[in-house]
């Protein structure tokens, strides 16, 4: 607990004077935000459900844990979209592809045989030293087990009154580095996705590797995305464009309760990141787990909304596939 508190404290100097998040500059900031706005603010979230607990380090029990997570992000979906709803913030889904089904069932004695595997491996957030990758996929349905399977939601994304955009986390929220996961790995999972997605009419461009795993860039561009998210240090900077022909995104900060935090200095927070945004004219990226703690929702992010509405005329608040079209007209 000490250690926690001593680095809350640190946090807190550190973003009081200014090293966080590190401000680039830029001399042609016109390249990167239209006028006549002063700044661009990405919000996006990584939805997930169980997928993303089952293997993970920092639990005794991770199954059990993805399945608390779970439940948790089934209560905050529909609250979080309400509430965009209120204040006009589209958000990018950026949504395990397994969520789109509404059921599966064992193929050849095994959950979905059709994909290739990833082999054992460690990272610093999860240990996978299982029988079988899909081995917690429980191959039955959303009435029975919600925590797997989220078309409802999914729905519910796409029937907002916001322009939400649904992205791409895999199919099965895989570790994506280039050591770990090979090419035809990743591949399939990608093509499930789209294949899910184009049922519903929804074209898959922006990409977010489950863990910040990045890798296998050059596979996402030929499956036809345009960017992706990574969060290598906390920045209010401008999006670089890979030669693969993909933009990446650098995240400014993720949206969480930290419980040493009280509500009102995560508003302050958060804020401040914002101004300093538009003072700077530099591109905002918040990211967000769905299964945070609803004090962000209920305490927190409507007032950080109502700053943005307030100052909605200096802020192009968009999507990360309607941001990098932009991009794409200012860099050709």
């Amino acid at each position: 607990m000490l250690k926690k508190n001593i680095k809350s404290y640190l946090s807190k100097i550190k973003f009081g004077l200014g090293y966080n998040p590190k401000i680039e500059s830029c001399q042609d900031w016109s390249r990167y935000i239209p006028r006549p706005y002063k700044s661009v603010l990405l919000l996006s979230a990584d939805f997930e459900m169980a997928w993303a607990w089952r293997y993970s380090k920092s639990s005794e029990n991770p199954l059990k844990r993805a399945i608390e997570k779970a439940r948790i992000e089934r209560h905050n979906v529909p609250l979080m979209l309400d509430l965009c709803d209120q204040y006009r913030i589209p958000v990018t889904w950026a949504t395990v592809g397994h969520l789109f089904l509404h059921a599966c069932s064992m193929m050849n004695e095994k959950p979905h045989s059709n994909l290739p595997r990833l082999d054992h491996f460690e990272n610093a957030f999860w240990n996978f030293s299982g029988e079988d990758w899909f081995e917690y996929d429980p191959c039955s349905d959303l009435e029975r087990d919600p925590e797997w399977y989220c078309p409802d939601l999914i729905k519910k994304i796409i029937d907002s009154q916001v322009d939400h955009e649904i992205a791409c986390h895999t199919f099965s929220h895989i570790d994506c580095r280039d050591g770990v996961c090979t090419p035809d790995v990743l591949k399939a999972e990608l093509t499930e996705c789209k294949s899910l997605a184009s049922l519903l009419g929804i074209t898959l461009r922006s990409f977010v590797h489950p863990g910040h795993t990045i890798g296998n860039l050059d596979v996402l561009a030929a499956g036809g995305f345009t960017n992706f998210r990574t969060d290598y240090e906390n920045l209010l900077g401008y999006p670089q464009k890979h030669g693969c022909g993909l933009w990446e995104l650098k995240q400014t900060a993720e949206l969480v309760f930290k419980e040493s935090w009280s509500a009102r200095y995560h508003v302050k927070r958060y804020c401040e990141i914002i101004r300093r945004a538009i003072k700077s004219r530099t591109v905002c990226v918040f990211w967000f787990h769905p299964s945070f703690d609803v004090k962000m929702i209920d305490e927190v992010l409507p007032e950080v909304f109502t700053f943005l509405r307030d100052n909605r005329n200096d802020i192009w608040i968009t999507t990360h596939s309607e941001y990098v079209k932009f991009l794409d007209s200012k860099h050709e």
